[in-house]
């Protein structure tokens, strides 16, 4: 198998570990900020049980932190819409993310822009919104929503500059360590534009504990390391639009999670092929275009 073969394998295996975030955002009652605290706290252990603290310089460790705090961000605003909404709404305002990545890329990697990567994340847009019609009621979730897919967006691009040449084990203990720090900051901010429904700062006991620990263990240290991994051979823009498949995923499973009582007719299967169609044709174009990595690639400490 090729390293680009393996990279999308990767990816895949890490959009679909991605697709049970927005049921643990559902299944955990906690507020939004604990639980983006609380994620970024346990995972942050886990990492450093079995990681240690790898030596880095001051610059790289700060550019680490500021994308842990995006990361927080995203959470934080993806969490809220799901509250605020419903888990579908949450998922579906994520398709976004591609999108914006189509502009952010060229912006921060000083490129062209490309207009079949603008075609492509339009088209898995309109599949979205083939899956199901926004509800005047869910203005407030889908703009936050919006905001969400913007951060994110921001953040896998970000992230693909800041951590070449570093371990996908540590590139995420510091993202998770140092964003801890700085969301822990921010939270009054955002609590002061978004105002908390439930008590914050509670600590999770019972099934929210039960939930966080597995919530971090395979959606944050599981899901991040396969997505590091697969930045190294692909461009953000191809990682963030099959993360466009996450919706996918993440409705199906609530369809037997759930029991979500949703009639499945056409536009949903016509939504799905456009999403399908939309990933396939990218993946085609980056299999053809990107050139296999370098042979050290293979060398990074994983």
């Amino acid at each position: 198998m090729t390293d680009l073969r393996k990279a999308f394998l990767k990816l895949h295996l890490s959009v679909l570990l991605a697709g049970f975030t927005g049921l643990f955002g559902k299944l955990i009652t906690l507020n939004e900020v604990d639980i983006v605290w609380y994620r970024m706290l346990f995972t942050s252990l886990i990492l450093l049980v079995f990681t240690g603290l790898p030596r880095i310089g001051w610059r790289k460790l700060l550019q680490l932190a500021g994308c842990g705090t995006l990361l927080g961000l995203h959470w934080m605003l993806f969490y809220g819409s799901i509250k605020a909404s419903n888990i579908s709404i949450g998922v579906i305002c994520y398709s976004l993310v591609g999108f914006f990545t189509a502009f952010l890329e060229p912006a921060i990697f000083r490129r062209r822009l490309s207009w079949l990567e603008i075609l492509f994340s339009l088209i898995t847009v309109a599949g979205l919104l083939c899956v199901f019609s926004f509800d005047a009621r869910y203005r407030y979730g889908i703009a936050i929503g919006v905001a969400s897919s913007f951060v994110a967006a921001l953040y896998g691009t970000v992230n693909k500059k800041v951590s070449r040449d570093i371990s996908s084990r540590a590139t995420l203990l510091y993202s998770m360590s140092g964003g801890l720090i700085f969301v822990s900051l921010i939270i009054p901010a955002y609590l002061a534009v978004f105002p908390a429904r439930t008590d914050v700062m509670v600590v999770p006991q019972g099934s929210n504990l039960w939930w966080m620990l597995c919530h971090a263990l395979f959606c944050t240290v599981g899901m991040y390391l396969l997505q590091i991994q697969a930045f190294r051979s692909l461009s953000a823009f191809t990682v963030n639009l099959t993360y466009n498949l996450e919706p996918c995923y993440t409705i199906l499973i609530a369809f037997i999670a759930f029991g979500e009582a949703r009639e499945v007719n056409f536009s949903f299967y016509a939504g799905i092929l456009l999403i399908l169609t939309s990933v396939l044709l990218q993946t085609q174009r980056a299999t053809r275009t990107l050139p296999a990595p370098p042979g050290n690639s293979q060398s990074l400490p994983k």
